[in-house]
């Protein structure tokens, strides 16, 4: 398993009286070029165990997961032992 690459981030969420509520994010541009594919950033925000000493509340990092291109999906297409 591929170790996690964390983002410099202050992520807090702020729940309502109404039940509601919302994550307020705050990431290093410099952390966002430097992982960014295409012009793209994938990131993942996980929920902390408990928060932080400055009340950050979630986590990120790059989220690395890149589909399989359709050639593996359609590797059997040409097998004549299927039963259709």
């Amino acid at each position: 398993m591929k170790e996690k690459n964390y983002v410099a981030s202050s992520i807090k969420q702020k729940t309502f009286d109404n039940g509601g509520s919302v994550l307020n994010a705050a990431f290093k541009v410099d952390d966002l070029k430097k992982n960014s594919k295409k012009g793209w950033v994938n990131i993942t925000i996980a929920e902390r165990r408990e928060p932080s000493e400055k009340g950050a509340t979630h986590y990120a990092y790059v989220n690395e997961f890149e589909p399989k291109k359709k050639e593996q999906f359609n590797s059997h297409a040409g097998d004549e032992d299927l039963p259709f």
